[in-house]
């Protein structure tokens, strides 16, 4: 990939990394909670996600996903049930002592695991995929090598921007650790992860 080629795929990542989706809200709803540490799992289980879209890409399979209807409605629609079943949990989270939330404590795995699935659960971001990086192949240089900087690009450039909305909402912790912040906090996110869902079973690949 010449650095021409790689200056514009920057460019398109930092346009796509920047534009808020559920990664964002994933990143922001943890970092508000329980602070940056926390909400970096999540982050890093966004990011193997989207290595394995990029891996699928490059196989040939996102292609076929984006030929395939019945394979995309299927992938969408789990994807959409599992961000409305985030939402619906985090609205019913329950508030102890000390706007302690005893269905939202961070459980060792559970933010990664949330990333990997909130990501994976977008088949749009395959299909998007699929159509932006061939813009960008070099025919000329090796396939595994480009792939390689492309990941690393997307990877870096996502972990930072996630990265700032998870630390930005994570400022907000000390006045935000009262029952009726916390309440609020679970109602406002439980929404966005909503509204998420139903916005992504109303997707279309196009």
């Amino acid at each position: 990939m010449s650095v021409h080629l790689w200056l514009g795929f920057l460019a398109v990542t930092c346009v796509v990394a920047l534009s808020p989706g559920p990664g964002a809200v994933l990143s922001m709803s943890i970092g508000l909670r329980h602070g940056y540490w926390h909400a970096l799992r999540g982050i890093l289980g966004l990011q193997t996600a989207l290595v394995l879209q990029m891996a699928l890409v490059f196989a040939g399979l996102g292609a076929v996903l984006a030929a395939s209807e019945h394979a995309f409605v299927l992938l969408k629609l789990a994807g959409a049930m599992y961000l409305v079943w985030l939402g619906v949990q985090k609205w019913r989270a329950s508030i102890g002592e000390e706007g302690q939330e005893p269905a939202d404590a961070p459980v060792p795995g559970g933010f990664y695991r949330q990333g990997v699935l909130v990501n994976l659960g977008n088949p749009k971001a395959i299909v998007f995929i699929a159509a932006l990086v061939p813009q960008f192949i070099d025919a000329s240089a090796p396939r595994p090598l480009q792939f390689l900087v492309m990941v690393a690009t997307m990877c870096s450039i996502d972990i930072l921007v996630m990265s700032g909305y998870a630390v930005l909402a994570s400022r907000f912790r000390r006045v935000a650790g009262s029952d009726r912040a916390v309440r609020l906090q679970n109602r406002v996110f439980g929404g966005l992860f909503i509204s998420a869902g139903l916005l992504l079973a109303g997707t279309s690949r196009g």
